[in-house]
């Protein structure tokens, strides 16, 4: 699925992703990062998040999940970084209803389904995007 994304600093399997790392590639929006990461452990039960190699994407991605359920998908970019979350359309009230901007909402409902879901990706540059993301993982934490 994310295969169609350019490739990233993580590209290389044999190097584990380190925060060191992570944050030289990300600079100045390691900000959003710590923010991101704060908020959702601080917030939500039973949250736990990983990296892991994907061949189909050739490049590590930190996937989030709350018990067995993704909340969502963070790929590091050149200079930022990028998150992405997978909503079947029984979230399209949740998503619609939402304070979201309406980019967000259109980009949603024109969104390539993969089956039964869409994706939802943000690219992450200022505070607003970071204030989304919490903003989505509030919808995704909410869908059974």
């Amino acid at each position: 699925m994310m295969a169609e994304l350019e490739k990233g600093p993580l590209s290389d399997k044999n190097i584990v992703p380190t925060e060191d790392y992570i944050f030289s590639q990300i600079g100045d929006n390691r900000k959003y990062w710590d923010k991101i990461m704060t908020s959702v452990f601080n917030d939500y039960s039973n949250i736990s998040g990983s990296w892991n190699f994907y061949n189909d994407g050739k490049q590590w991605l930190y996937k989030l999940v709350q018990k067995k359920k993704t909340i969502l998908w963070l790929s590091v970019i050149s200079g930022t970084f990028r998150v992405s979350f997978y909503f079947g359309d029984k979230a399209e009230p949740l998503i619609y209803n939402s304070d979201l901007p309406s980019v967000i909402k259109e980009g949603f409902r024109s969104a390539k389904r993969y089956g039964k879901i869409r994706p939802v990706t943000i690219t992450i540059s200022c505070e607003t995007d970071a204030d989304n993301v919490l903003k989505l993982v509030a919808v995704k934490s909410k869908m059974k």
